[in-house]
């Protein structure tokens, strides 16, 4: 991997907003006016919430690093905003290139279509930029995604859960959620305090939410294990094909899948838990084959 070189790119106003949403409910960064406050304030509820929910630039330099030497970072924003201006130092220890983006509409600062233009612009400019890294959820970023793609590139997204576009994700060849990146810690902010008797019902209510949200994850799993395998099976005489080429044509179907966000620590103990669909054996040289039952 060493000759494989790497450009990332945040749409940071994107991603800290919906992280915010995602930890405190949708819509809440605008009804907080979050962007006006910062970590740390003295007697700040939003301050708080906003600490609850920080993004951390490390863990997405970090995980971009495992595709490649990382060439150059970018995050896009109004950075004279105190809520972005926060992360001031995790931006100078990534050595992270700042683009300053005054609104221009409201809240509107273009950001997308800044983004886009440099991204292409860089890729004319290297041609030893072998992957681009979009860190964002909105649809806007479809054109460029594929736009990288058709220029030759291995395009990466990631975006936080609940705020990214399903057909953004369908666009890049890779695409993580934040909240499963290695080193992002949970975020589930403490309870508002309210009366007693009304504390315990979130948690009642809420780990039956967890085990059917990863419960229907696990099916999705399975579904997409099965038609990866049945199209693997079709270029195959007996029908037995590598694990690795196995995982490769199920993360082309859902970029999104992750066997370790499943729970398990290998794609090989991900395939043996399904036994009840594929069988497996251990080839001379060590590689797993899978075929279907």
């Amino acid at each position: 991997m060493s000759g494989e070189r790497v450009a990332v790119y945040i749409d940071f106003d994107n991603v800290v907003i919906s992280r915010y949403d995602a930890v405190h409910g949708s819509g809440r960064w605008r009804k907080d006016d979050a962007r006006q406050h910062a970590p740390g304030e003295p007697d700040s509820d939003v301050s708080r919430r906003l600490a609850e929910a920080e993004v951390d630039l490390g863990a997405i330099v970090d995980y971009a690093s495992s595709f490649g030497t990382v060439a150059l970072t970018r995050a896009y924003a109004d950075w004279s905003v105190p809520a972005n201006a926060a992360y001031k130092q995790q931006l100078i220890d990534r050595a992270v290139d700042l683009v300053q983006l005054f609104a221009t509409s409201g809240t509107k600062n273009g950001a997308d279509i800044r983004l886009s233009i440099d991204a292409v612009d860089d890729l004319f400019q290297h041609a030893d930029l072998t992957h681009v890294v979009i860190v964002a959820g909105d649809s806007d970023y479809i054109a460029l995604a594929q736009r990288c793609k058709q220029l030759g590139r291995f395009v990466v997204g990631i975006g936080v859960t609940g705020s990214t576009s399903r057909a953004l994700v369908a666009a890049c060849d890779d695409f993580s959620s934040y909240g499963d990146l290695p080193g992002v810690a949970d975020a589930t902010p403490p309870a508002e305090a309210p009366p007693a008797a009304e504390k315990a019902m979130p948690t009642t209510k809420s780990a039956p939410g967890r085990k059917s949200a990863k419960n229907s994850r696990q099916a999705q799993a399975t579904a997409l294990l099965l038609r990866a395998a049945r199209i693997g099976a079709e270029k195959s005489d007996d029908g037995w094909q590598h694990s690795s080429s196995l995982k490769s044509q199920m993360q082309r179907l859902d970029s999104t899948f992750k066997e370790k966000s499943l729970g398990f620590s290998s794609f090989r103990a991900f395939v043996e838990s399904h036994d009840d669909i594929v069988e497996t054996k251990l080839l001379d040289n060590g590689q797993l084959a899978v075929r279907l039952r």
